[in-house]
């Protein structure tokens, strides 16, 4: 027979569970509004099935659970104790990308990378939160006087070591695992917004300091955030791609 201690108990837990379960509805709800927010920015709609994706993400976002992108550094190239670009060669891997063609680049970036999120976050072949890896890197294109960049962007989040052999199928159709070749890339990084107008800036001045730019690829530039889209002072790098 329950005694009236025991039943009291389980009804205390489960007004424990009902105070928890409102609370997580309130953060997701404030952590989406944010994102909606932002997104507003931008110019860019986040629907309301992003608000697990979002939450997950934030909880997971500490500093010591994102995984850096491995690389050999090759060079250091610095001025009066300012550093310029640095030369590295990244290995090769496979990577989650997403071809995007907004009319404007953050809407394009904003979009794919939320397209990414659901993937990363359990909407894959594996029921799994994948883990977030820095830095997302978009693939540019400029025309051929690099004077203007193309609006076809490729979005792209490299694959955790653990799930680099055999990577989770994304349930979105969009979303193509690519392996890329080993490649040595220059760069050189920048804070703030990334927009048709810094991203062709950074390009000009990268291409003004290095000696040789001929060397790297004169329509395809890569720019890489350690920071998500809706932060506000971002940390991003511009890489030059030497030719294969």
């Amino acid at each position: 027979e329950e005694s009236p201690d025991s039943a009291y108990h389980s009804h205390g837990s489960s007004l424990e569970e009902e105070a928890a379960e409102r609370m997580e509805d309130e953060e997701q709800e404030r952590l989406l509004s944010y994102w909606q927010s932002v997104g507003r920015g931008h110019q860019v709609d986040v629907p309301r099935d992003m608000a697990e994706p979002i939450q997950q993400l934030t909880r997971n976002n500490n500093p010591q659970e994102r995984q850096t992108i491995p690389f050999t550094l090759i060079q250091r190239k610095e001025k009066l104790g300012d550093l310029l670009y640095e030369k590295r060669q990244y290995g090769k891997a496979k990577w989650a990308c997403i071809k995007m063609k907004e009319k404007q680049y953050e809407q394009s970036i904003c979009l794919g990378f939320m397209k990414l999120m659901r993937y990363i976050c359990e909407q894959n072949s594996s029921g799994l939160y994948l883990g977030i890896t820095i830095p997302i890197v978009t693939i540019v294109h400029t025309n051929e006087s690099q004077s203007a960049m193309t609006p076809a962007v490729t979005v792209a989040y490299y694959l955790p070591e653990v799930l680099q052999d055999e990577p989770p199928h994304p349930f979105d159709s969009d979303i193509i695992i690519e392996e890329w070749p080993s490649t040595i890339v220059y760069s050189r990084s920048f804070q703030g917004i990334t927009n048709e107008d810094s991203i062709m800036r950074e390009i000009n001045l990268l291409a003004a300091i290095l000696e040789s730019p001929e060397l790297c690829l004169q329509d395809t530039f890569i720019i890489a955030g350690y920071t998500n889209p809706a932060a506000a002072n971002r940390h991003n790098e511009i890489w030059f791609l030497q030719r294969p």
